[in-house]
């Protein structure tokens, strides 16, 4: 007989199935990502953002609804990163709330907690957009309503149709957003949701999944500076110790049957298996002790490219030698601020960029950015530490500012404001238009007012082959990144740079500031700056040591 309820321990298991299984598929989803860029993902966030709820869930009696919901909702809502993440934690927190009195769950039940979920989400979201993670999910909410209208109450029914009409969602979000279909692409945060939902729905259907390994993976609280899931899952706990990936270059047709039998015998050696056909070509990932079985297998359907091996065992163990290490060092403890009416915070990655935030007297630097989001938590434990009525947060990253709303509307001790800066020059403008005789209402007035003058352009190289803005981009090309968009793409980095800047420029621009990264030595900066100065010898040229990551240049035009 088809179940029709859910009580609160199998809804714990299907959660931490479903945090599981988007684990195991996050870096497949960061390669859904529109933009080449190698910097924190889409994947990544939800997942990390997944498995600070998944972590509570397992502390948590398994028979209580209450505390299950308390925390799927806590969890995500602290560890929320990113926009996919922060828009993840307010399903999750839409979806609990409507469930958390209940005993068990049927199909009317998930019917309404589903309508709350999109609804919770929707009003997070400023400008919601269609043909992403909102829209899937305001998909499977319509499908719950019209399954319940028919009657369809068996839950292995009812959630499988939802599922399969959140792939079908999905499949047309290049429809809704050009975006994406020029890049060739679904929606990284909707293929996230179902992948969310899929772990879930396998556990539901009995599916046996380890789920002591959920709340250890490696997109978990790791990157809060928590080691505790690296230390509680030893050495032989990794069953299968090579991460193995690699494209075939089909020299025949790759059909269904092709398909199924190829996942099989990966199956029969590995776990964690993806393989995603796509005309000509096939990408695979599989977890195996035998990389060699994986890799002979597939040169019966065509050659091989991007291989790629990783020893996990080994990368463990060097992960707990280092954090060993930093456990051992004596902890330092951080001085008590001064009382103050208002004070800074920032986000910001690069000892040139947070010393310059530091010497404009922002009081707290999170360390992040393009590089990895910072959480709602990390947010949170910021403004803990400031000594100050009023704080004014500075995200410096579009996809940072959700995290810090919702960072906001979780404290009542102190007055929060959030300039939606986008980019670190903004950020440098912001600060530095900060006039403490005023109010910190009038501030945030002047300092929103001033960062819409400024034009940003980051320099960085793509990581994937793919056409955007028109252009055709290959891996290892230098792009030079506008605030709306590729301004440039090219083999010749200071090339690339020098273009986008022509790019950014306009007749009311006075001021351009460049800020040059780790990888770019000081004699090549001061080149460029000068070459920068002779194309636009009415502007004042500015050039300072960022020390940012991945990004050559960051430079702004005001």
């Amino acid at each position: 007989m088809a179940l029709k309820t859910i009580d609160a321990k199998m809804l714990s298991r299907m959660f931490l199935a479903g945090a599981k299984n988007l684990d195991s598929k996050k870096e497949w989803i960061n390669e859904l990502n529109v933009f080449p860029v190698p910097d924190g993902d889409t994947g990544t966030n939800m997942t990390m953002t997944i498995m600070s709820a998944a972590k509570e869930v397992a502390a948590v009696d398994t028979g209580n609804m209450a505390a299950i919901c308390k925390a799927i909702s806590s969890g995500s809502l602290r560890g929320a990163r990113g926009n996919s993440g922060v828009i993840l934690s307010q399903l999750f927190r839409g979806f609990t709330k409507s469930v958390a009195d209940k005993k068990e769950l049927n199909a009317a039940d998930l019917c309404v907690a589903l309508d709350k979920a999109v609804e919770t989400a929707y009003k997070a979201v400023m400008k919601p957009k269609e043909g992403t993670i909102l829209t899937v999910a305001k998909g499977a909410a319509a499908k719950a309503g019209e399954l319940l209208e028919e009657g369809r109450t068996g839950l292995d029914d009812f959630i499988g149709e939802v599922l399969r009409h959140m792939e079908e969602v999905l499949a047309q979000t290049p429809e809704l957003l050009p975006v994406l279909k020029q890049a060739g692409v679904v929606d990284s945060g909707g293929q996230g949701l179902v992948e969310v939902v899929r772990g879930a729905y396998e556990a539901f259907q009995g599916k046996e999944i380890d789920l002591t390994q959920a709340v250890t993976m490696s997109g978990g609280s790791a990157s809060s500076k928590d080691h505790s899931s690296y230390q509680a899952q030893a050495e032989a706990d990794i069953k299968f110790g090579y991460c193995t990936e690699f494209i075939i270059m089909l020299n025949k047709t790759f059909n269904i049957k092709m398909e199924m039998d190829f996942k099989a015998y990966l199956e029969s050696i590995g776990d964690s298996i993806v393989v995603v056909a796509d005309d000509d070509i096939v990408k695979v990932h599989v977890h195996t002790n035998d990389p060699g079985f994986a890799i002979q297998r597939a040169l019966k359907y065509g050659a091989l490219s991007n291989l790629k091996i990783d020893n996990m065992r080994l990368e463990h163990q060097e992960k707990l030698f280092k954090m060993s290490e930093q456990e051992s060092e004596k902890p330092v403890e951080e001085p008590v601020m001064e009382k103050k009416d208002t004070a800074f915070i920032a986000v910001s990655i690069g000892e040139g960029l947070n010393e310059i935030f530091k010497e404009l007297g922002v009081d707290y630097i999170i360390e992040g950015g393009q590089t990895m989001n910072p959480s709602t938590e990390d947010m949170l434990n910021a403004i803990d530490k400031v000594n100050a009525d009023h704080v004014i947060i500075l995200p410096n990253n579009k996809n940072i500012i959700l995290a810090a709303n919702q960072a906001k509307s979780m404290v009542e001790d102190k007055e929060i404001f959030v300039i939606p800066t986008t980019t670190v020059p903004q950020g440098i403008t912001a600060v530095i238009n900060y006039v403490p005789d005023l109010s910190v209402e009038e501030n945030v007035s002047v300092m929103e007012e001033e960062i819409g003058r400024v034009k940003t352009g980051q320099v960085t190289y793509a990581v994937r082959d793919t056409s955007i803005d028109d252009k055709e981009i290959k891996q290892g090309d230098y792009m030079g990144i506008g605030d709306h968009g590729i301004l440039s793409v090219g083999e010749d980095k200071d090339a690339v740079a020098l273009q986008m800047v022509k790019e950014m420029m306009d007749d009311e621009a006075e001021l351009i500031s460049i800020y040059y990264g780790e990888d770019v030595p000081e004699a090549e900066a001061e080149a460029f700056g000068k070459e920068v100065g002779n194309l636009y010898p009415d502007c004042d040229i500015e050039l300072q040591y960022g020390g940012q990551p991945i990004y050559y240049y960051v430079v702004s035009a005001e």
